[in-house]
């Protein structure tokens, strides 16, 4: 007699779901996930680079060119597509969550590839002879009185190049060039950031200025001893000229009297041809009062102190087209055309 066995039933998973089920369960979940990260654009991604880079909505408004609750609502939108809590605000502070520090390298990714992809397509429109495009400068604030130099002497071999340039601290520079924001930038000295190449292509002379008629202005072989009593306007702190200054007084085991604190090159000019104290200031900044004869520079001993200007660009990024040849120019050129008088 032949013997029938039962069918085989399907074993259920342990949560009482069958493989299939479970399966396409998955298959939804992945498909929600994808469905999130396609409906980003790399315009949210900027954006959301530059609030969490800064952890500061107001100066990423400033930089994007938006008001602060159009970035605010962008985040939040962006945060709602994602399901999740990018950044944490209390009160003033904003700081990133555990998945805001995750979202961010990766947009960084994305937009350093997307940069990437722009340069490969310069290159070809360079290989057709085509010497244009758009090139986004940034300099710190010192920088500005010879960058409009550099930048015409450039047109000169790339007479089709348009440019855009962005004057701003230090601190907004860097940030703007590792946000992508900007193809290269000028500034004082190699930063520490490791995601950032600093190239040296010209100095950077300091020294002590004051009114033209100072008393101190007709001697001769200064001693740094002489200024303890003088009142010295100080940059604001932070500022990298202070720094080098402070730092200089360290060294000779000097304090000064520190009569004000002023933010930007301009103001404090006014201050010391006013005659209210003596200051710190490079060349660069000083070169239109010097051959007006409204500032002289003292001649201290073993002045001036030299510090480096730098071309930045990302490491991640190969300088190509417009980008790659302002490069050559500025390693080539900039020694002479940002040399100044002393």
């Amino acid at each position: 007699m032949k013997t029938i066995e039962p069918p085989k039933l399907r074993p259920a998973s342990a949560s009482g779901i069958s493989r299939t089920a479970a399966q396409a369960a998955h298959e939804a979940s992945a498909t929600k996930r994808d469905s999130r990260m396609r409906n980003l654009t790399l315009r949210q991604l900027r954006l959301f680079g530059a609030v969490a880079s800064r952890l500061s909505y107001s100066r990423a408004a400033e930089q994007m060119n938006l008001t602060q609750p159009a970035v605010s609502m962008q985040v939040q939108q962006l945060e709602a597509e994602l399901g999740l809590q990018l950044l944490v605000k209390t009160g003033k502070r904003v700081t990133l969550s555990q998945a805001g520090e995750e979202m961010l390298r990766q947009a960084r990714r994305i937009l350093s590839q997307v940069v990437i992809a722009e340069e490969a397509m310069a290159a070809f429109h360079v290989a057709d002879g085509d010497k244009g495009g758009l090139l986004h400068l940034g300099v710190v604030a010192t920088a500005h009185y010879f960058a409009p130099a550099l930048m015409m002497a450039f047109t000169q071999q790339w007479p089709g190049v348009k440019f855009k340039l962005t004057v701003d601290r230090r601190e907004n520079i860097l940030a703007m060039l590792q946000d992508h924001q900007l193809d290269v930038a000028i500034a004082g000295y190699p930063p520490s950031e490791a995601d950032i190449e600093a190239e040296t292509f010209a100095q950077n002379p300091h020294c002590i200025v004051a009114a033209a008629q100072h008393p101190l202005a007709k001697m001769r072989r200064i001693h740094w001893s002489a200024l303890r009593d003088e009142p010295f306007i100080f940059r604001e702190p932070g500022s990298a000229t202070r720094q080098f200054f402070e730092h200089l007084l360290q060294a000779q085991s000097l304090q000064v009297k520190v009569s004000m604190e002023l933010s930007g090159n301009e103001t404090i000019k006014q201050a010391v041809m006013a005659g209210m104290g003596i200051s710190f200031l490079s060349a660069h900044s000083f070169q239109i009062e010097i051959e007006a004869g409204r500032l002289a520079v003292l001649d201290m001993e073993e002045m001036p102190k030299m510090l480096d200007w730098c071309l930045l660009h990302r490491r991640d990024s190969s300088l190509v087209g417009v980008n790659g040849a302002f490069r050559k120019f500025v390693l080539a050129e900039g020694p002479t055309l940002v040399k100044c008088r002393l």
